[in-house]
């Protein structure tokens, strides 16, 4: 018989996770948003630099970050807080979520999510407009498009915004 628990194990993030999040963080971007983002922006990116604000993040919201790890590597990551909206449409908001595309499709992102949002929470969240395989993913855990749309912050792509539920 065979141990149908899962390779990976899901944990609030710890000091000793701070630099495999921050590979894993860069990679996810490099491997998503190859083409939407462009080469030079996703190419600049220093892990150590990264690692300092994960590490920022930590401390300063302790957790509101749950990695998958495999074999102390970080796989994958979810983040959630407090809605950062001028004009929030829920309390919380779904800041990141990202696995490693090997990982696609193993059910790693579905405990992520489920860890960092207990379901049924109303929540929002911003996707890139031009990514539907992950609008498709959070349509399944409840997720609708709603009519705001920005430009992201640092990259001329466009964000569509997502929620589940409102504030009740």
């Amino acid at each position: 018989m065979t141990d149908p628990s899962p390779p990976w194990r899901i944990a609030p993030l710890a000091a000793e996770h701070v630099h495999s999040l921050a590979a894993c963080h860069i990679d996810c971007w490099r491997e998503a948003y190859r083409g939407l983002v462009p080469d030079h922006l996703l190419d600049a990116f220093d892990i150590d630099r990264r690692a300092e604000q994960w590490e920022r993040i930590r401390v300063r919201y302790p957790g509101s970050t749950h990695v998958a790890v495999v074999d102390d590597h970080v796989i994958g990551f979810a983040n959630a807080g407090a809605s950062r909206d001028e004009s929030p449409i829920t309390r919380t908001e779904l800041n990141a979520l990202y696995v490693r595309a090997a990982w696609y499709g193993t059910g790693v992102a579905h405990d992520l999510i489920r860890a960092a949002v207990t379901p049924g929470t109303p929540c929002s969240l911003w996707v890139f407009e031009k990514n539907p395989r992950a609008q498709a993913f959070y349509r399944k855990h409840g997720f609708e498009l709603d009519s705001a749309s920005r430009t992201e912050a640092f990259t001329p792509a466009i964000e569509v915004r997502m929620v589940r539920g409102g504030e009740g």
